[in-house]
Parts: structure tokens; sequence; C-alpha cells
């Protein structure tokens, strides 16, 4: 059931959607899809999975709001957010799409990871940056990244071996840097 101490707007609403208002449900989906379609693609690169992933995370989230515990501003999304990263994860296991890269725990680069100012850098051309990497590497990036997970939680998280998962990482940073430094190069050009 749903808690807080003063019925706030939000939880007016949440409330609201529970007991089968479809204006609510409206609301809230209108609220909060453009947030999760950004973190959805994160994980997933193609449009129309990305569609479907989202139907099946909504199905799921206002399947399951009755049990949600709002626990302060920002819960709700932090809930749905989990909901969302959660599918993306198993349809990409389901497919298949994490093992294709899979690397062995040696596997290590010769060159070092650089650094590199990503401030020049247009937000949604750092997004289309993330989503163009190979899956595992954009996977572990996003899970290390934006979610803080450990190597250890990653590769519990997807099957992987935790060097797996700190060597995909590694790679996605170096390609992300060697695109930012295109995508700085072709704008100076």
């Amino acid at each position: 059931m749903i808690s807080g101490r003063q019925p706030d707007p939000g939880i007016r609403l949440i409330r609201a959607a529970v007991e089968g208002d479809h204006q609510a449900v409206k609301s809230l989906y209108e609220a909060h899809i453009g947030y999760l379609t950004a973190v959805c693609s994160r994980y997933i690169a193609d449009d129309e999975d990305v569609r479907d992933i989202l139907q099946e995370s909504f199905v799921r989230i206002f399947g399951s709001l009755d049990r949600f515990r709002y626990k302060g501003k920002g819960s709700l999304r932090a809930w749905m957010t989990r909901i969302v990263v959660n599918d993306a994860l198993k349809f990409l296991r389901d497919s298949g799409r994490i093992a294709t890269v899979e690397l062995k725990d040696t596997v290590h680069d010769t060159a070092e990871e650089e650094e590199t100012d990503v401030g020049s850098v247009p937000p949604e051309e750092m997004q289309r940056m993330i989503r163009s990497l190979p899956d595992p590497y954009r996977t572990v990036f996003n899970l290390y990244v934006f979610q803080q997970m450990s190597h250890k939680e990653i590769a519990a998280a997807l099957g992987m071996a935790p060097g797996t998962s700190a060597s995909c990482l590694h790679r996605a940073k170096n390609m992300l840097v060697k695109m930012v430094n295109d995508y700085k190069n072709e704008r100076n050009a």
C-alpha cells in the first residue's frame, strides 16, 4: 500500500491510478514516458525494441502500482526506472545479445584509456554515441555509470565474469573517447 505522511499531489495521483482512474494512469504515463524512454534507450539501440520493452514495463508498473512504497520525492521515478532497466536487461539476455561479444577474463587492450573533455558534446550526441556501442559494452557502461553497480553486481546481473564486465567497460570508454574526439575534430575542421 502507498504510504506517506502528507498526501501530496503525486501520492493522490498514484492512489487514483491504483483505484482505476484512467486519467490518473494517463497522467502518470505522460509524466514519465520521456524519461523512461531515455533510460531504456541507453540499453537498447533499436527504437522498435525500446517501444516493446516500455510497453511491457508499463504493464508491469501499472500492474504492481498498488505495491509501490512512497519513500519521498523521486521514489516513484526510481522504482519505475528499476523496472525498465530490469526489463531491458532481460530482453538483452533473452535475445543472446550480451553473450555475442563475450570476452575472456584475460583479454586486455594494449592502449591505456584516454581522458577527454565531453563538455562540448551535446547530451543528445552523447546519447547517440552510447547507443552505438555494441550491446555488451553499452550495457556494462550504463550499469556502471548510471546505475552505479560494481563489476561483481554487473557480472551477476548479466551472467558474466567480473573481469569480463571490467573489460567491457574499458573497451566502451575507449570507444566513446574515440567517438568524442572524432566528433570534436569534425566540428573544428
